[in-house]
């Protein structure tokens, strides 16, 4: 292999992000390593997408561009780009995120000495300021999932691996995609899958380095921005708990555990306060039954749910 030829693929989709895409195209450009190739999804674009993916791929051989005439979604965007790989390794980049730029060097170099099957690193938010985005810090579910180093674990060893559950943090060795898609036409489509990666594992590298800038588009149209609707409500609901069975069926029950302490400090607190202005009383009922069944799961009673949200769980 020379030093030209690419040795990982990212699989980078999007729908009208426009805006935001140039960013992502930029920190490609940017890596130390430069030894990659990216296939472009343009899914289903109404705006600028697509043709700032062609010009990017008319200027660079690196970029490939798949054009979709209408949206499939982000689950089976990804996994057409899956079928194009021919690379030893494979990641994901959301087409309005950013990567730092030594963040591909980092991780190829970890396999490269591991074998491990994959690969996770941090990742931090990066928030609309003074009219453009600043990183924030790394959170603490983040930092309990990546730090401190450790490599060729399992989740037998690192239970609290489990609680980074985004696809765009990893690099992995492509044979082990071999099994493994994503669920598609839902939402929050990459919960299911990070478990899977993790309970099947024979081995996987974490480090606390920071890689992704995630963004959080101040217009509100990120998907993890819409919670408030419905539908978004119950695929979300629908992740959380496929994510859950697959770790209960794997028997990995402190990462069961690790996972219902992160889903009652974060994401039913904030669901509680939507459900409790929300128009619709379904809304209400969806996040009182997903309460429920949390709490009658065997490892509920290993959890320590913040004392401060007591109040919010007897809801």
């Amino acid at each position: 292999m020379t030093a030209a030829s690419p040795i990982v693929t990212l699989i980078v989709p999007g729908r009208d992000i426009a805006a935001f895409a140039p960013a992502a195209l930029d920190s490609l450009r940017a890596q130390t390593d430069s030894r990659w190739r990216a296939i472009l999804i343009d899914d289903g674009s109404t705006d600028d997408t697509g043709a700032i993916f062609d010009a990017a791929a008319a200027d660079d051989p690196r970029f490939t561009t798949i054009h979709h005439e209408t949206s499939f979604g982000l689950g089976a965007a990804r996994n057409v780009g899956l079928t194009h790989v021919d690379t030893r390794y494979l990641g994901f980049l959301d087409g309005d995120d950013t990567l730092r730029p030594e963040a591909l060097a980092r991780l190829i170099d970890t396999l490269d000495n591991t074998g491990s099957d994959f690969v996770a690193g941090a990742y931090v938010r990066s928030r609309p300021q003074g009219g453009g985005y600043v990183a924030g810090r790394v959170q603490p579910w983040v930092a309990a999932a990546t730090a401190p180093e450790r490599l060729g674990t399992t989740l037998a060893a690192h239970p609290h691996a489990a609680s980074n559950i985004v696809a765009w943090s990893k690099v992995s060795q492509t044979d082990f995609w071999k099994d493994l898609r994503f669920p598609e036409g839902v939402a929050y489509e990459d919960q299911v899958v990070a478990q899977l990666m993790y309970t099947r594992a024979r081995a996987f590298d974490v480090i606390p380095d920071v890689f992704v800038h995630w963004r959080l588009r101040a217009d509100g149209t990120s998907i993890t921005q819409a919670k408030a609707q419905l539908p978004v409500l119950r695929d979300y609901l629908s992740a959380l708990r496929g994510g859950i069975r697959v770790l209960r069926e794997a028997g990995a029950r402190e990462s069961v555990t690790a996972r219902l302490n992160l889903i009652l400090a974060m994401d039913v607190v904030t669901l509680l306060d939507i459900a409790q202005t929300h128009t619709d009383p379904a809304y209400a009922g969806e996040v009182g039954a997903f309460i429920a069944e949390v709490q009658a799961l065997p490892e509920f009673a290993d959890a320590q749910p913040d004392p401060t949200i007591a109040d919010a769980l007897a809801w």
